[in-house]
C-alpha cells in the first residue's frame, strides 16, 4: 500500500515531484524514492506490507530495462503468478509483488491485467519511448487521477499532490449534481475541472501527447455468461461454491509480513467475516475493532458482543464523542480532498487510527456484500433510491441553490445493460454509486492513519458468482441476501436473519444539537465566501432553522454544507 505519482513534461523536476511525494506522505514513510530523467518523473511513498526489504522499494526497475514501474496496492495472488512466470524461465530477486507486477507486465503486457487478483493503480514508464502506461483494478480499490495539458501528463494517487503543480477550480457541475442529486461524480470525474480519476477497470496509454483509455475488465460480458451457467443451479451447490471462494479470499489477504486486524459492526457482513477469520490457526491473535458513540438507538455495540462471545476474538472498542468531530472533520476533509460520507467516515476514521497505534498496518473490511447480494430495501421494491432506508422526504434540497447554478446541475443516468432491474440497480451501485464512493472514504480514512484496507468480500470472484445466482438466491421473503444468511446461520441463527440497519451514528441530533456551532459557522463561511453566488442564503438558513425545529428526516443535506465550506479552504 502507497502512494504513486509521475510527471511526463517540462514539469519533469526533482522540485515538482517532491512536492507530490510530500503532499501524500501519509500513505507511506517507511521509504520516499524518486526517479528523475529529461521531462520524467516518477515518485512512491511506500508503505512496506509484503517484503520489507530496500530491493521492494520504488521506482522499480532491473536488468537495465527502459521500464520502470511505480504501484500502490496489493496482488493477493502473486505467489501464484510468480510460479507461473518462473516456469517460463523469470528470475527474481525480491521476494515483493512488486518485482511479480514488473515481470508479469514484460511477458504478457497489458494481458497481465486478467492474471492479477488484487487492488492496484500503477503505472509503467518506458524511459526510452517516454511511453506510460497506467492501470486500474476492477472495482477502483486503489485511486488514480491524473491531470494533462499542452504539455504536461501528471498522476497521482491523490488529487492535493496533482494541485501542487496545477491551479484549478472547483467543477460546478459535479459540485451542483452532489448537491441536487447526492452524485458524487461519474467513475472519471472529480470535483476539480481538469482533473479526472481513470475509473476502475480500464488502462491508460500516453505517447508522444496523445492519451487513450480502455476498458480492460468487462463485468457485464462475463456475468451475462455466468447467469446462464447458475441458472439452474441449487442452494447447497451454490452455498458450498461460494465458501469456497470466501475462503479463499480471506487466506489471500492473510498474506502480509505485517500484523492484521479487522473491521467489525453488527451486521450480516461482518459476523461472516468474524466466523471465517474465527476458522484460522492464528484467530486468537487477531483483533477486531468497532466503533460506538454511547447512543443506544443507533450503537450496533451489543449485536458485536454478542458476535464475539463464540469466538477466541480480542475486541476493542472505540469511542466517537461529539466534541471531536469539528476537529476530526477539519483534518478528514484536507485528507479526502473532496466530499465523504459524514460522521460515519469519521468515526471509520479514528478506529484505523487506534489499530495503527496498536501497530496493525493491515486491516480487512466487509465492504461489497450488499451490491454483489442485492441487500439494499430498495433492490426490493420499485424505488430509484440509492439510500437503504430513506424515507417519502427528499435528502436534498435544491430550494437552497442559486437559479443560475441549479440549472448546471443534470440528474445522473446510468446504464443498464441486464434485462433485470435487480441486476441494473446492483450494477449501478457497484460501478457507478455506493462502491466508487465508499472505496474512495475508505481509501483515504485507511491512508490517513497509514495503514492498508483489504475488502475480502470484493473479490472480483466473489462478486461475480453472486451476482449472477438467480434472484430468488439472493431476495426472500422480503429480505436480501438470502443465500449468505444461510451460510452466516451454519455459525449463528440470531445474526444471520437480523434486519439492515441503515443508521450507523447519530449524525441527524448531533448535527442539531452538539454539532449546531459547527452548521452555522459553515453556513457563515459560505455566505462571506466567493462560493455565496451558487446559493439561496436566504432559503439556506430557513432549512437549517426547519431542521433545528425538527425537521430530520435526513441529515444529507446539513453534512453537504458542511462539506461545501470546506471548499473554502481549497480555493484560497
Amino acid at each position: 500500500m502507497c502512494g504513486i505519482s509521475g510527471i511526463i513534461g517540462p514539469k519533469a523536476t526533482k522540485t515538482n515531484i517532491s512536492l507530490m511525494t510530500d503532499a501524500i506522505i501519509h500513505r507511506g514513510s517507511d521509504n520516499i524514492s524518486h526517479f528523475i530523467d529529461e521531462k520524467l518523473a516518477l515518485g512512491h511513498n511506500r508503505l512496506s506490507i509484503i517484503d520489507l526489504n530496500e530491493g521492494a522499494n520504488q521506482p522499480f526497475h532491473k536488468n537495465g530495462n527502459p521500464w520502470i514501474l511505480v504501484f500502490n496496492g496489493e496482488i493477493y495472488n502473486y505467489l501464484e503468478i510468480k510460479s507461473e512466470l518462473a516456469n517460463k524461465g523469470r528470475t527474481f530477486v525480491t521476494h515483493s509483488d512488486t518485482e511479480v507486477l514488473y515481470e508479469a507486465f514484460l511477458v504478457w503486457g497489458e494481458n497481465c491485467l486478467e492474471k492479477l487478483n488484487g487492488m492496484f493503480a500503477f503505472a509503467f514508464l518506458n524511459t526510452e519511448t517516454k511511453e506510460l502506461f497506467t492501470a486500474r483494478d476492477r472495482f477502483g480499490v486503489k485511486p488514480l487521477y491524473y491531470y494533462h495539458d499542452e504539455e504536461n501528463f501528471i498522476f497521482a494517487s491523490e488529487i492535493k499532490a496533482i494541485r501542487q503543480l496545477v491551479n484549478t477550480k472547483l467543477n460546478e457541475k459535479v459540485l451542483a449534481n452532489y448537491i441536487a442529486y447526492g452524485s458524487y461524480g461519474m467513475p472519471n470525474e472529480s470535483f476539480y475541472e481538469g482533473i479526472k480519476q481513470l475509473p476502475g477497470g480500464h488502462f491508460l496509454n500516453y505517447n508522444k501527447n496523445k492519451l487513450q483509455i480502455t476498458q480492460w475488465y468487462d463485468f457485464v460480458s462475463r456475468t451475462n455468461k455466468k447467469i446462464l451457467e447458475l441458472q439452474n443451479i441449487g442452494q447447497n451447490e451454490a452455498k458450498e461454491e461460494y465458501k469456497k471462494l470466501l475462503k479463499n479470499s480471506i487466506d489471500l489477504r492473510f498474506r502480509a509480513d505485517v500484523p492484521v486486524g479487522f473491521t467489525l459492526s453488527g451486521g450480516v457482513d461482518s459476523s461472516l467475516l468474524l466466523a471465517l477469520v474465527n476458522q484460522r490457526e492464528e484467530a486468537k491473535n487477531i483483533k477486531a475493532f468497532t466503533f460506538y458513540t454511547e447512543d443506544e438507538r443507533y450503537d450496533e455495540l451489543p449485536w458485536v458482543k454478542q458476535m464475539v462471545l463464540k469466538t477466541q476474538t480480542q475486541l476493542e472498542k472505540v469511542l466517537l464523542k461529539p466534541e471531536e468531530i469539528n476537529k476530526r472533520h477539519y483534518q478528514l476533509a484536507k485528507i479526502q480532498d473532496e466530499p465523504y460520507g459524514g460522521i460515519p467516515t469519521i468515526a471509520y476514521a479514528k478506529v484505523f487510527e487506534t489499530m495503527a497505534k496498536q501497530g496493525i498496518k493491515v486491516i480487512l473490511d466487509g465492504q461489497g456484500m450488499d451490491e454483489a447480494w442485492a441487500g439494499y430495501d430498495y433492490y426490493q421494491n420499485n424505488s430509484n433510491s440509492t439510500i437503504q432506508g430513506q424515507t417519502n422526504t427528499s435528502p436534498f434540497k435544491t430550494n437552497v441553490l442559486a437559479t443560475t447554478f441549479l440549472t448546471k446541475a443534470e440528474k445522473p443516468t446510468y446504464p443498464k445493460p441486464f434485462e433485470e432491474d435487480v441486476l441494473n440497480k446492483q450494477y449501478r451501485d457497484l460501478f457507478y454509486t455506493k462502491i466508487p464512493r465508499a472505496l474512495r472514504f475508505n481509501d483515504r480514512v485507511s491512508m490517513a492513519s497509514t495503514t492498508e484496507l483489504r475488502e475480502p468480500f470484493l473479490d472480483y470472484r466473489l462478486v461475480e458468482y453472486a451476482f449472477s445466482l438467480p434472484t430468488k438466491m439472493k431476495i426472500r421473503n422480503n429480505q436480501g441476501k438470502y443465500l449468505l444468511r444461510e451460510i452466516l446461520s451454519d455459525y449463528s441463527k440470531n445474526l444471520a436473519f437480523a434486519p439492515k440497519r441503515p443508521l450507523q451514528t447519530p449524525q441527524r441530533e448531533w448535527l442539531a444539537e452538539d454539532l449546531s456551532a459547527m452548521v452555522e459557522n459553515a453556513i457563515i463561511s459560505i455566505k462571506k465566501s466567493n462560493l455565496a453566488v451558487l446559493f439561496d442564503t436566504q432559503q439556506l438558513q430557513k432549512e437549517w432553522k426547519k431542521y433545528q425545529q425538527g425537521e430530520q428526516d435526513s441529515s444529507f443535506h446539513i453534512w453537504q454544507w458542511i462539506s461545501v465550506s470546506k471548499f473554502i479552504d481549497y480555493e484560497k
